[in-house]
């Protein structure tokens, strides 16, 4: 059995992974980053989401690094695409064009921005990556961490990773449920917390917000690229929620606001301008010479294909599989379904030109690397963010965002809920810009175990606002910092948030050092 040591051993390789591996490194740490597929970046790569993002992103309201981020995949563009002279020189370049994001882009370029980052440290051998590696068990002593086995999905090999210091930035929280890690899993009760859009009744683990199997697609007019028929379209093709106005695979559905019925379909004329096409298109064929791509590329993550009718976490290994397999064929149905049956702008039957882009994802199937995940295990934590923390309406008659003493970055978003594996609808409401608290990435009892993602101590409710992009980024960031900062100090991670002095000291290495914001410059400006 192989075993390997770092200063600090990151699990998980999507954003907050990435920030917090790239935030000790900076610091002058040692890292060992492990990622459970081949690629690093997570929801920005393997599962194929455009950033969602804040309307202050260009100017404010992230870290200095995600803004390097940003930057690094527009020049990707710049210097490997053939850009017509005027998105060239766009110093807001949005490659897709997408309504859904200011950088609507794709996977691989992101994925290329995430390793310029790295490169320097993976050459001077101060960080290791351990790729297709996932977590298998994880060894304590007392409140500590010893180590974490991961199992190569190559050959089931395994290897015995060891630090002072252990960043979960999983998918999913994985090390919180295999080292027996204090933690949440799915909807609190408002008995629990006291939040308006907690469960009336009472709490429910398996109350979880839909996952979704995304992929890309371009349309070639006149070409057949139709699939074959997926295993299960005959049930999709029928199957109607409850709270839903017409069947999974139409153009109706629930608008996540106002929870009234919004028409939409894949394209749009004068008559329907916003069509689903160009909400998270990803490649723009009018940024470069005419007849240069014989297409736009779209990403799906629609409605239509998000999966609700089962969870991934607290649920058997077989179920938890096979909620994976049926999210995978709900999204292939839902291409089957507009490439032959979807009702068209002129009355016909199906758009066959409609062609799946597995080459953008580097997958065989068509589908990203990995599904998206919105929601995962969360810590118990010294401190939990409340809906009463951020909510617009939850904070009434105040205005902004509850100030936090112990912040370590900001966001903001709405708190959005996507229907739930208990058939709830969407909870989508506004919120104000926020700050992260560093009491929310300290474990109860663990000392030197930190969340780096989706599972610092939030709720299921402000998980709909905490869970995005530029946040996740933050979030690791500061779990990646702070690891750097105890070792260099001698410190746990609870005497840096208790101790005034060690504090303020450490809010000045974050931004001084790392250049990140940790207050909006007027927090009540506006909410989301």
């Amino acid at each position: 059995m192989r075993e390997l040591s770092a200063e600090v051993l990151v699990v998980g390789g999507g954003l907050g992974g990435v920030a917090a591996a790239l935030a000790a490194l900076r610091l002058g740490r040692k890292v060992l980053l492990t990622e459970e597929t081949d690629w690093i970046g997570g929801q920005l790569t393997s599962q194929a989401v455009p950033p969602d993002e804040h309307p202050w992103i260009e100017g404010t309201g992230c870290t200095d690094s995600y803004r390097r981020l940003r930057t690094g995949v527009r020049e990707y563009y710049r210097r490997n695409y053939p850009l017509r002279t005027e998105p060239r020189f766009d110093p807001r370049l949005n490659p897709g064009g997408g309504r859904v994001s200011r950088l609507c882009h794709e996977p691989k370029v992101a994925l290329a921005a995430m390793q310029e980052l790295l490169a320097p440290f993976a050459s001077s051998r101060q960080l290791q990556v351990l790729l297709r590696h996932r977590p298998t068990a994880v060894e304590q002593d007392h409140d500590r961490v010893r180590s974490v086995t991961l199992a190569s999905r190559r050959t089931g090999a395994l290897t015995v990773c060891r630090a002072p210091f252990v960043l979960d930035a999983t998918e999913l929280g994985d090390l919180l449920a295999l080292g027996g890690v204090e933690h949440v899993v799915g909807a609190e009760s408002q008995a629990q917390t006291g939040e308006p859009h907690a469960l009336p009744g009472e709490a429910d683990p398996l109350d979880q917000q839909a996952i979704t199997w995304c992929f890309a697609m371009d349309h070639v007019s006149g070409e057949d690229h139709a699939i074959d028929k997926p295993r299960d379209y005959d049930f999709w093709r029928t199957y109607k929620p409850s709270f839903w106005p017409a069947p999974m695979l139409s153009w109706d559905f629930v608008d996540p606001v106002t929870l009234d019925t919004r028409h939409q379909a894949v394209f749009g004329d004068a008559g329907h301008p916003e069509d689903l096409w160009n909400f998270r298109r990803i490649l723009f064929k009018d940024h470069y010479s005419k007849g240069l791509f014989p297409s736009d590329i779209s990403l799906v993550n629609w409605p239509q294909n998000d999966y609700w009718l089962g969870p991934l976490v607290g649920v058997p290994e077989e179920e938890r599989l096979k909620n994976l397999e049926s999210a995978r064929q709900l999204s292939l149905s839902l291409l089957y379904w507009m490439q032959t049956e979807a009702p068209r702008l002129d009355g016909g039957l199906g758009y066959r030109g409609l062609r799946l882009r597995g080459d953008v994802m580097d997958t065989d199937d068509g589908m990203a690397k990995h599904v998206y995940v919105r929601e995962s295990r969360r810590i118990r934590a010294e401190f939990t963010i409340l809906e009463q923390h951020v909510g617009v309406a939850a904070r009434e008659p105040a205005q902004g965002a509850e100030p936090f003493f112990d912040s370590v970055g900001i966001g903001s978003y709405r708190i959005d809920l996507h229907p739930t594996t208990r058939e709830r609808t969407y909870v989508d409401i506004s919120s104000w810009p926020f700050q992260i608290p560093l009491g929310a990435l300290i474990p109860l009892r663990l000392e030197n175990l930190l969340p780096a993602c989706k599972n610092i101590g939030m709720t299921h409710i402000t998980n709909g606002c905490y869970r995005l992009h530029p946040v996740e980024w933050n979030i690791g960031e500061a779990a990646g910092a702070l690891a750097a900062y105890c070792l260099e100090r001698n410190l746990i991670p609870r005497q840096v948030r208790n101790t005034p002095g060690h504090l303020m000291d450490f809010q000045r290495l974050l931004t001084d050092k790392l250049h990140i914001e940790l207050a909006w410059p007027n927090p009540r400006a506006t909410a989301r």
